[in-house]
């Protein structure tokens, strides 16, 4: 798809207010943050997939750290994404833990493999088979697949329509020895699905439990 128009938005402000010197509050979190904060920073991935760091919302929750991600084949985007880790030292009911990660993944489809009654299932169990095929443990896993369609008249009536999915999830990764997620891992598993949603092919092995889509619509021009 075409890259992400402006930043990808969750509704909450950026980090713009954070102290000189420390941009993204990592210095002044609490050990296990920045501990999961490295994690994602040393992670190792596929190199068609481009990941940097985003300011983070602030207000839902006292941490937090985002990433944008790209996939990209040549000068062509095929999908993108945000994943931001956040952080509770107090602990959230509703999460059941101290971390949570939230992402938005979109794509093009070709309006046909959006009209699929199947499509919403399918793409959910793009993300819990991620998750899966890295033996990775989590909780309180919710979320949204929506499928969007544009088509264009008057003066745009050339312009072919387009259909998007989208995906919005987040879940609560388990904290190991020190109270510390497997970050680097879950950042490897979100990459997974963002290349599974743009159509490339998996890296490795596959999880024989996830599904695939049979076709997509050709990349766009970055």
């Amino acid at each position: 798809m075409a890259a992400a128009q402006g930043r990808l938005s969750d509704g909450a402000g950026g980090m713009d207010d954070a102290n000189e010197g420390d941009p993204d509050g990592t210095r002044s979190a609490p050990p296990p943050f920045r501990a999961a904060v490295d994690q994602l920073r040393a992670a190792r991935l596929r190199p068609q997939i481009e990941v940097e760091p985003t300011p983070a919302p602030k207000r839902l929750a006292p941490f937090a750290y985002a990433l944008e991600a790209t996939v990209v084949d040549g000068d062509q985007d095929l999908a993108d994404g945000r994943l931001v880790l956040l952080h509770d030292p107090a602990g959230h009911d509703a999460w059941n833990g101290t971390f949570r990660l939230v992402t938005l993944v979109r794509a093009e489809l070709e309006p046909e493999m959006a009209a699929d009654p199947l499509l919403p299932e399918v793409c959910w169990s793009w993300l819990t088979g991620a998750l899966q095929a890295r033996g990775l443990t989590y909780g309180e896993p919710s979320g949204t697949v929506t499928r969007a369609s544009s088509h264009y008249f008057g003066g745009l009536a050339e312009r072919p329509a387009t259909s998007q999915i989208e995906i919005r999830a987040s879940w609560t990764p388990r904290e190991g020895l020190g109270g510390v997620p497997e970050a680097g891992a879950h950042l490897a598993s979100w990459c997974d699905l963002l290349a599974q949603v743009a159509g490339l092919p998996p890296a490795g092995p596959g999880d024989a439990s996830v599904v695939t889509l049979p076709q997509r619509r050709g990349p766009q021009s970055r």
